[in-house]
């Protein structure tokens, strides 16, 4: 189906925008979210790719911010997580504690 990234989208992008992110203003599938959680800061970045959908998150575990919305989108839609993001159109993606390297050849 040629559009179902389309309505994927025109359904996932409010649900975002409800849920708190904030759409960038320079790429409009990338959306942001911080909160305090326990005096800590957790933060997420999400990307939207067609019907795809890749997360860095600063902290995982019990009631985490990732824990949490992972959990809520599930809830909503039928999601697999496929585990730890390696590459993504052709840019090989690399994340330590600290950071997010991004290269591509």
């Amino acid at each position: 189906m040629a559009q179902a990234g389309r309505r994927w989208q025109r359904s996932l992008f409010p649900w975002l925008r409800e849920w708190g992110f904030t759409q960038c203003a320079s790429d409009p599938c990338v959306f942001t979210l911080s909160r305090d959680i326990d005096g800590v800061t957790h933060r997420l970045i999400l990307g939207c790719y067609v019907d795809d959908l890749f997360t860095l998150y600063s902290h995982d575990g019990p009631n985490s911010l990732y824990e949490n919305f992972t959990s809520d989108l599930s809830s909503r839609w039928n999601v697999e997580d496929e585990g730890p993001i390696s590459d993504l159109l052709n840019v090989d993606i690399t994340a330590e504690a600290d950071n997010v390297t991004l290269t591509q050849q």
